[in-house]
């Protein structure tokens, strides 16, 4: 699992590539974690390239979503995959992000 971040204008985009599980979610959180500060901007998370993700990445997420509520940020989630939306609308996490 490979997860980079960078900043674009008023976004911060953090990228998602390979698979989001249990073995990789506490090195994921590690590296995220600056997204739980990010203030007047809105928070990407690009999961062009993530495959699949757990329980422990939905966390991840919605740890993400609620700092960033918390802060007046929006967090859109974009580019999943069949499979990813799949888990999205069977967990209800559908109704918790916006999804582009």
């Amino acid at each position: 699992m490979t997860t980079t971040i960078q900043e674009n204008g008023n976004q911060v985009i953090a990228t998602f590539e390979g698979r989001l599980d249990t073995a990789s979610a506490d090195r994921t959180a590690a590296v995220v974690k600056p997204l739980l500060d990010v203030r007047d901007k809105e928070v990407i998370l690009d999961c062009s390239k993530l495959d699949y993700i757990s329980s422990s990445g939905l966390r991840i997420f919605l740890s993400i979503r609620k700092e960033a509520a918390a802060h007046g940020c929006k967090v859109i989630v974009r580019n999943m995959n069949a499979n990813v939306h799949q888990v999205f609308v069977v967990t209800g996490f559908v109704s918790l992000f916006e999804i582009q």
